[in-house]
């Protein structure tokens, strides 16, 4: 029939065609060092938090004079080296995929030099003691190492950069989270939503190879451990499930509110002694977490994985103080935020969620405890997010949380609706101020005394 593929002659085109093999070589190989660059970062940055949590141990008032000191050292030396890598990384990229950034800005958003720059000054913060997430971070730099692939491409190639970009942050997630199948769908969901059809299946390949690196490094098992949610009764899908939910969906989006707002930089005193005084105004809210981490004995920093793994445990509600820690946590990551320092808040999420679910859990004497932890997980990612299709997978991926797929879905979508009924979607509003800052237009929110963002730290950061 005439139009249908010619198998032998696409077979020669394939194997004939050695500058293809060689492109699709060297994308291959950058997935793996995007992949290895996302392992170094995560040990060195559970390293660094090992270290502040060795400091504040050996004395407990030492996160008071250590937190706000590195803090301004961390948004001191960002501002003046490398303003491109403060805030989470997505929002970054996502400008950098956009049509409307010119090829010659895309260096001030993604780059190889932004990538190792981000990896040290996130470590750094996690060494401060601040509540902060790498997983967020880890989009940017990977997607750095990926775009540097294309210095090395044939002219002529298939592959854009705007394909390596979306590549890149995938593997970022996929590595950051140790889930594959989430990095994926995070690419389709948040960074892209199509893949060009030429080359999709070398996209995912490097996804799933830079995904494989990370597994191969820490091993094929579920970040938290298996929730064992079987049997579950209709009282828990639709009494505690619909709190949780709700609760996460309503927190969610307004953290995501704060965030946007501290990013934009509103007319008030705060803002505005902070953008006149950015590294003291730094250093006071590295004071603040410092306080909160004292109270909590460090529980409420960093990036609160520690925090969900003993939640899921089987005597885990017995350490939790209920309310105390989720309040905590969340102004902790929010004034880690505001603070300016390179950050993300995927992990602070997960953490503030798994805290609302033992919440919830205490409330009711729910004997389900685990799977309404997973629920305020998935919930409350889904919220600040705004993808619930990603949240859901991670969550299920990280828990092994395969029974609870539909109660995880029904939960990630409400939500998010609720999410969107209080807060513009953050990360495409983020990107979106910063192409008007491209342009030299102001952004909303701000007065006539406020100077039109530059750059990611002129005005604020939020992490993700």
């Amino acid at each position: 029939m005439k139009g249908e593929p010619d198998f032998l002659q696409n077979v020669r085109n394939e194997i004939g065609d050695g500058r293809q093999w060689l492109d699709r070589t060297i994308v291959i190989v950058y997935a793996v060092l995007a992949g290895l660059s996302i392992v170094v970062f995560t040990l060195l940055a559970d390293a660094a938090f090992d270290l502040y949590q060795g400091l504040r141990s050996s004395a407990w008032w030492a996160p008071l004079l250590w937190t706000p000191a590195l803090t301004a050292l961390i948004v001191w030396s960002v501002r003046r080296w490398a303003p491109g890598t403060a805030g989470s990384g997505v929002p970054q990229v996502l400008t950098a995929l956009a049509p409307e950034t010119p090829i010659a800005s895309r260096s001030r958003f993604v780059s190889l030099k932004l990538s190792m720059v981000k990896i040290l000054a996130v470590s750094g913060g996690l060494l401060a003691g601040l509540s902060i997430g790498r997983q967020g971070p880890s989009v940017q730099i990977a997607a750095g190492v990926m775009l540097h692939a294309k210095r090395w491409l044939s002219p002529k190639t298939d592959i854009s950069t705007r394909e390596l970009l979306v590549a890149g942050g995938a593997v970022g997630i996929a590595a950051a989270f140790n889930t594959p199948l989430g990095g994926i769908v995070f690419a389709i969901e948040e960074l892209s939503r199509r893949l060009q059809d030429r080359s999709s299946g070398l996209m995912l390949a490097a996804i799933v190879v830079g995904g494989l690196v990370s597994v191969s490094a820490f091993g094929n098992l579920s970040y938290f451990g298996r929730v064992r949610a079987e049997n579950l009764s209709w009282w828990v899908l639709i009494g505690p499930a619909l709190v949780v939910s709700v609760a996460s969906g309503l927190l969610g989006g307004l953290m995501s509110r704060l965030l946007l707002a501290s990013f934009t930089g509103l007319p008030d005193r705060f803002c505005a002694y902070r953008r006149k005084r950015p590294v003291i105004f730094a250093a006071g809210c590295g004071l603040v977490v410092a306080v909160i981490a004292v109270i909590t004995q460090g529980d409420a920093v960093g990036v609160g994985h520690h925090n969900t793994h003993a939640l899921l445990a089987p005597d885990g509600g017995e350490h939790h103080r209920p309310l105390v820690f989720t309040g905590l946590k969340f102004i902790a990551s929010w004034l880690s935020s505001w603070a300016g320092v390179p950050a993300g808040m995927f992990g602070p999420s997960l953490s503030i969620g798994a805290g609302l679910g033992a919440d919830v859990a205490w409330l009711f004497d729910s004997p389900h405890a685990p799977a309404l932890i997973a629920l305020g997980m998935c919930g409350f990612l889904a919220a600040v997010t705004q993808t619930p299709i990603t949240a859901m997978i991670i969550v299920m991926e990280m828990t092994d949380g395969h029974s609870m797929v539909l109660s995880l879905i029904t939960c990630a979508l409400l939500s998010s609706l609720v999410s969107r009924m209080i807060s513009r979607p953050l990360y495409s509003t983020m990107s979106t101020l910063m192409m008007r800052s491209l342009r030299g237009a102001p952004m909303d929110g701000t007065h006539s005394g406020h100077v039109p963002l530059e750059s990611p730290p002129a005005t604020g950061s939020a992490p993700r």
